[in-house]
């Protein structure tokens, strides 16, 4: 496994399981490319629950967050009834924005896959503008975990 380079910002660790479905495999058997993009947001949904700051969350301030950008790094395959572990990382940035990183590992712990996610923050009072700058919500929720100094 490569080494990882230290960031230069904190990061915040979250694990889940998922366990592959049916539905989400395809005639070889193996978990669709696509789907991984799906474990990404169920290890995003169960971070955001764990610490604050899930969907739900976020609409109570008024506030989206679409993403922007997603990448996937395919190593191993999943198969039909696997229980799989994402590791889910928020990666702390001083931009408006939320950048996760992730890593799905087999139930022998063998790394199936990596990718990363950024979403940016959107005003759903109004018309969906970008926010460029960090809402209140979530300033308070950095300094809340630990990301900003009081």
């Amino acid at each position: 496994m490569k080494k990882r380079m230290p960031s230069k910002y904190k990061e915040i660790i979250h694990t889940s399981e998922v366990r592959v479905r049916f539905v989400e495999t395809d005639p070889l058997g193996i978990v669709w490319h696509g789907n991984y993009i799906q474990y990404f947001e169920d290890g995003r949904e169960a971070f955001g629950r764990k610490h604050g700051i899930s969907y739900l969350d976020q609409k109570t301030f008024g506030f989206a967050t679409p993403i922007v950008k997603s990448s996937t790094d395919h190593k191993l395959p999943l198969r039909y009834g696997d229980i799989a572990t994402v590791k889910t990382i928020y990666m702390d940035t001083p931009a408006a924005k939320m950048v996760f990183r992730y890593e799905i590992y087999n139930q022998n712990q063998d790394l199936v896959c990596t990718g990363e996610t950024t979403q940016v923050f959107v005003d759903k009072i109004g018309e969906g503008d970008l926010f460029l700058n960090i809402p209140p919500f979530f300033k308070a929720w950095k300094q809340k975990v630990g990301l900003l100094d009081e």
